[in-house]
């Protein structure tokens, strides 16, 4: 699992004006909760410090540098405008080392199936897995091997085996799917 540090600064008003200068300057609000911290921390940070952290399909946990003291966090939510799409606030939810914790988790879909030789249609039913355990043995991706999918046929959670973490989404809920085409299913429905 991939690490990032956000350098943060303790901001003291909590008013719409405060929060609007904030991001007019190029920074954005943010406060962190969880366990070890008595009371939530609102701290702001420069928005381009949060490029690595949002605009990639890789997850990161977070080394939140708030004027020296460091909190080990992940992203629970970020905020967007709607239409502008500029960062409005963020979300984090600090962790112990020692303790479990809930965690989102992407796929990565490896192989080549026999399906999609066949004129198959790869469906990506589920982008990321929810998952329990501790932060240092989360891996960066789920990987999902596709080798022996063949036209029709599912790669479901339960079909995983993965050691360190416990997957906490649902066991019959699709990863990966190689979809027939119309053009093969009318081909296969005048054959029989």
């Amino acid at each position: 699992m991939k690490n990032l540090e956000i350098i943060g600064f303790k901001r003291a008003n909590l008013d719409s004006a405060s929060l609007s200068e904030l991001r007019e300057s190029g920074n954005v609000p943010c406060v962190v909760y969880g366990p070890g911290i008595k009371e939530q921390i609102h701290f702001y940070s420069p928005i381009i410090l949060f490029r690595e952290l949002i605009y990639t399909p890789e997850v990161h946990m977070v080394a939140l540098n708030i004027e020296g003291t460091i909190i080990k966090a992940v992203l629970k939510d970020a905020q967007f405008h709607p239409v502008s799409e500029a960062l409005l606030h963020a979300d984090f939810v600090a962790y112990a080392e020692d303790k479990p914790i809930k965690f989102e988790i992407p796929v990565k879909v490896s192989g080549s199936s026999p399906g999609l030789a066949k004129g198959g249609k790869l469906e990506l039913k589920t982008r990321v897995l929810k998952v329990k355990g501790l932060a240092k043995d989360f891996p960066d991706t789920i990987p999902v091997d596709i080798s022996n999918l063949d036209l029709g046929k599912s790669f479901k959670v339960e079909d995983l085996s993965v050691e360190g973490f416990e997957i906490l989404t649902s066991p019959n809920v699709s990863i990966v799917t190689i979809g027939i085409p119309r053009a093969l299913r009318g081909k296969k429905g005048g054959e029989e």
